[in-house]
């Protein structure tokens, strides 16, 4: 049941507490992952108690969001909203995915990060002023547009992880916490299925804001700060999936950009942010 406050005068404190909940389960989950890290070979229990506190955060933050951004049929978007509906989408996925593969120790990164993003349903709370949607087919456009933004979050914080392995390596130096991490073809390889499925949803992205441009912004082809730099984002994990299908490109190249695309497309993210609360009418 969504963790709504419309019609109970004191629940915002109640819904205060819930968001503070939801960020020390965060926390809490992160420093469990981070525990199974240091100690490898008994880190599968640590392992399974942050998988468990961040599917507990996970379920509380949904409820809360849903209460947040369900404002009688209409979706309501706020800049601390979408902050956290972004991060929540995050460790949503990491934890599905978490089940199938390897990718475990990224909730050492993923967890607390998504504990500092929730925070800004505390601190920029939804306002009558923010942007208010009842468009079905817009609502799914923003939905593949989160759900794109997370996968490629999910993708850098891999390569990330990648570029500290291999400087590692190179020197022949690898720390403790690196023995825990899957071996890097095996972190690579699952990088790559990240931005696959996140460059697809990328695209679907790019096409649906084709047709809602007009509505957003009053202009069929807008040329914006967000249309250009979502462009160009797209173009650079384009190349870099050609670079790697034709060329095998890998490690720090493949870093590189990951990471330059990923900084395009938030910029393009956040120029987005600023044009909804500009433009569209509350």
């Amino acid at each position: 049941m969504p963790l709504s406050c419309h019609r109970y005068p004191c629940c915002p404190m109640i819904q205060l507490l819930f968001h503070i909940v939801a960020v020390i389960l965060y926390a809490l989950a992160g420093i469990y992952y981070w525990r199974a890290l240091e100690s490898p070979p008994g880190g599968q229990h640590d392992r399974r108690r942050g998988a468990f506190i961040g599917a507990l955060a996970v379920i509380l933050q949904a409820g809360l969001l849903i209460g947040d951004i369900d404002h009688d049929g209409h979706l309501t978007l706020g800049v601390g909203t979408i902050l956290s509906l972004d991060a929540w989408a995050v460790a949503a996925i990491f934890l599905v995915a978490s089940l199938r593969k390897p990718i475990e120790s990224l909730g050492a990164f993923i967890m607390p990060s998504t504990a500092v993003a929730t925070m800004g349903q505390i601190f920029l709370p939804a306002s009558s002023e923010d942007t208010r949607i009842s468009d079905p087919w817009l609502v799914a456009h923003i939905v593949i547009s989160i759900l794109a933004y997370s996968l490629l979050s999910i993708a850098v914080v891999q390569s990330l992880v990648l570029w500290v392995q291999e400087s590692r390596l190179r020197r022949r130096h690898p720390a403790q916490l690196l023995r825990a991490i899957p071996p890097m073809e095996t972190m690579e390889t699952l990088m790559f299925e990240m931005i696959q499925v996140g460059f697809v949803l990328l695209t679907l992205t790019l096409i649906s804001g084709f047709f809602f441009s007009e509505q957003l912004f009053g202009d069929p082809l807008p040329f914006t700060h967000h249309s250009v730099l979502s462009l160009v984002a797209w173009l650079a994990f384009a190349i870099l999936l050609i670079g790697r299908r034709q060329f095998g490109w890998r490690g720090r190249n493949a870093v590189r950009w990951t990471v330059g695309g990923f900084v395009l497309l938030l910029f393009a993210y956040l120029s987005a942010e600023f044009l909804f609360k500009l433009v569209l009418p509350s």
